[in-house]
């Protein structure tokens, strides 16, 4: 079904080259995020879980990270990152696909999402998608990590720090919008929100988020943590799986509408 396959390094607009690999073949594309933000790729074992005849599953490493190109010093925005999502969707060939990622990734995917209502077919957002910055949150997840109740795989990358600081002042900037939650309640795609309910991230501020969203629907797995897909993969499988087959085709087949 064309697209690109394996490795393939996109050019954005101004001229940093991202690393992605596309795996799969068919109609329906999914753009998978990384986390961090700030992370390189590790989400093989989560693009597994989605992967199935007729879909086809980029993943990318965001600029200054991995093999990805660009100044590891930044700077980094979140419009910047937007920007490079859409050269990706282009260069792969997409007139509209689904956008997920995991933590930061479901995040900036959401964000993608407003940006571009009329270029996804759908949202899947595992262990992300909060568009907050409360006190409270940030407390119980500080608090988590005080008592150990997260541990990272051993495979996790190593994380850019300058991106994470500067893409982090970025969107507590980003959430401040005024118009931001009207946005989320009138974009109406299909999404699905899974989250662990031992996420040492509080889980209220992504259901708000689905809560919003005109069919959206969030999942709260039991005895999960950040990464489901690692704990609880037959569960993920079973919801991602069911999600994305329910997808019409024409939501991915047909040419973007709307407002790009």
């Amino acid at each position: 079904m064309g697209g690109l396959a394996g490795e393939t390094f996109v050019t954005a607009p101004d001229g940093v080259r991202l690393w992605t690999v596309a795996d799969g073949d068919g109609p329906l594309t999914v753009l998978l995020s990384n986390g961090g933000a700030g992370c390189g790729d590790y989400l093989a074992p989560l693009a597994a879980l989605l992967a199935s005849d007729g879909r086809r599953i980029v993943r990318w490493e965001q600029r200054g990270v991995g093999r990805s190109g660009g100044d590891p010093g930044g700077p980094f925005t979140i419009t910047q990152c937007v920007a490079d999502m859409e050269a990706i969707r282009a260069c792969h060939g997409c007139e509209r696909w689904v956008v997920s990622g995991h933590s930061w990734g479901a995040d900036l995917s959401l964000i993608y999402a407003l940006a571009h209502p009329g270029r996804c077919a759908g949202l899947l957002a595992v262990a992300g998608g909060r568009l907050n910055n409360d006190r409270e949150w940030h407390a119980a997840y500080d608090q988590g990590r005080r008592e150990g109740r997260e541990v990272a795989p051993e495979d996790d990358p190593p994380l850019n720090l300058a991106e994470n600081q500067q893409l982090n002042a970025d969107y507590k900037r980003y959430v401040q919008r005024p118009t931001l939650f009207r946005q989320v309640a009138a974009l109406d795609l299909p999404a699905l929100f899974l989250y662990g309910a031992e996420d040492i991230r509080p889980a209220w501020a992504v259901a708000q988020v689905a809560a919003l969203m005109p069919r959206a629907r969030f999942v709260l797995l039991p005895g999960a943590d950040h990464y489901p897909y690692r704990t609880h993969p037959d569960e993920v499988h079973a919801h991602v799986d069911a999600y994305l087959s329910s997808l019409p085709a024409q939501d991915f087949s047909a040419r973007g509408n709307g407002r790009s």
